[in-house]
């Protein structure tokens, strides 16, 4: 006999389960659906392997120590494989022009097949001065493949899914995607604990599974491909479809609102980027971790928390317009900042756990409004457009966060105040929080209307 509890628990597991079977979906969306579905079982584990907080503790233990790898210049290289992601966003533009007119499908199977590539030949890097230049720069370059990706396949979700429904879709993507990548971060640093030089046969096994997921996603249609061919043509010939940093900034003069959504997205961001590199070089310098603790805090426990969070947010985003998320959304990464100011002042990993658990409430909304939000604002003919602006955004605080931050943080943490920096990230972010609350009650009806 079962009790209540285990009952109830049971339930809950069967109806998690069940929704994410293509039944759960009007029959027109399951094809489509169950490919995409499958697929994301599987990238992620190449994905994992060149993630941000797990790829920055790898650097910072492996490379510690290495011939001729000066301390510094090693915290600068964190700091930059940390926000490798973010500054290949600077590419979006460059992926949205060159995509524009062109099959969508196809094109991203060719960036993810090129990302497999770039992880297997990490296998090779030697941990010398040159092996650590070496690393930086396939990492950037996977990044830069994986950002076309990103900014291209919101075309295919919007074309693919009907508003109603793409809010929920994106989210069991994003869980599949979080549980994915936080399995592969957990496998990773355990086995750098137990062999350094694992990762000379980890990363290629990662990138296999890449391309099997690859294989799975070719298969994907885009309903409505040479309708929206025309349309992007049809743009082209009327200037639309030359997507260029010119073309995205005279986009901020001709929409606003959207500019103005940006600008708080600017400040609040700035934030939260600030925090990774010194969490790392925190984690190894004053908490001593190992591998495995290290990325437990920087990618397995958010990536564990977004499952369990992206239905409630996935809910949210699909009844309000995205600042209204972004205004309730936000609070997450202000406390998130706040635990880790905590955390650091009272020396305490267990609280540092617990930001990291805040920051995995923060990434489930934030993977959601990130692929979704400018949907809100944007005409389906300049849907890559518009994310193109949001991502080249994003890539310009990302060039500029963590570099800023580890600078900021070495005097700091030399006077003994180290801890007080993440106060700075916890004001930055509040900051940027009241921005999107001040935002609020400006949302113009017509906009309102459409959501």
């Amino acid at each position: 006999m079962r009790l209540p509890g285990t009952q109830f628990f049971f339930s809950s597991l069967n109806e998690l389960v069940a929704g994410f079977h293509p039944r759960s979906l009007p029959p027109m969306l399951r094809a489509n659906y169950a490919r995409e579905l499958f697929s994301w079982f599987l990238l992620p584990f190449m994905l994992g392997a060149i993630e941000g907080g797990t790829m920055a503790i790898i650097v910072k233990k492996m490379f510690d120590g290495a011939p001729g790898v000066n301390p510094a210049a090693l915290d600068f290289a964190v700091a930059a494989v940390s926000a490798a992601p973010n500054i290949a966003n600077l590419s979006s533009f460059l992926w949205a022009s060159l995509a524009h007119g062109r099959t969508k499908v196809p094109f991203i199977s060719r960036l993810q097949l090129a990302t497999c590539a770039c992880v297997a030949m990490i296998a090779v890097v030697p941990v010398t001065a040159n092996g650590l230049l070496a690393l930086t720069i396939i990492i950037f370059l996977a990044r830069i493949l994986w950002t076309g990706v990103i900014t291209i396949r919101t075309a295919v979700w919007r074309n693919n899914y009907p508003r109603a429904n793409r809010a929920l879709i994106a989210g069991k993507m994003a869980m599949v995607q979080a549980v994915m990548l936080a399995i592969t971060g957990f496998v990773v640093g355990e086995a750098m604990d137990i062999a350094p030089t694992s990762f000379r046969y980890l990363f290629p096994a990662l990138a296999l599974a890449g391309f099997a997921g690859n294989a799975i996603y070719r298969k994907v249609r885009l309903r409505g491909q040479r309708r929206l061919q025309r349309a992007e043509h049809d743009g082209r010939a009327s200037g639309e479809g030359r997507i260029n940093p010119r073309r995205l900034w005279a986009l901020l003069r001709e929409d606003r609102f959207y500019a103005r959504f940006m600008w708080w997205m600017s400040v609040f961001g700035l934030g939260n980027l600030m925090m990774g590199p010194p969490q790392v070089i925190v984690l190894n310098d004053q908490f001593k971790t190992s591998y495995l603790q290290g990325i437990l805090a920087t990618t397995v426990i958010p990536l564990l928390v977004m499952p369990i969070a992206i239905p409630a947010w996935s809910r949210l985003l699909s009844r309000v317009h995205v600042i209204r998320f972004r205004s309730i959304h936000g609070w997450t990464f202000v406390l998130a900042s706040a635990a880790m100011w905590i955390a650091t002042l009272v020396h305490s990993l267990e609280i540092m756990y617990l930001a990291s658990v805040l920051l995995g409430l923060g990434f489930a909304g934030g993977s959601l409004a990130w692929n979704l939000g400018h949907h809100d604002f944007a005409p389906a003919h300049r849907d890559s457009e518009y994310m193109a602006l949001h991502v080249t955004l994003n890539g310009i605080r990302g060039a500029i966060a963590p570099f800023l931050a580890v600078a900021l943080y070495f005097p700091m943490a030399r006077a003994g105040i180290g801890g007080w920096f993440f106060f700075v990230c916890f004001v930055i972010n509040l900051i940027g929080l009241m921005g999107f609350m001040s935002m609020r009650r400006d949302i113009p009806p017509r906009i309102a209307a459409e959501v």
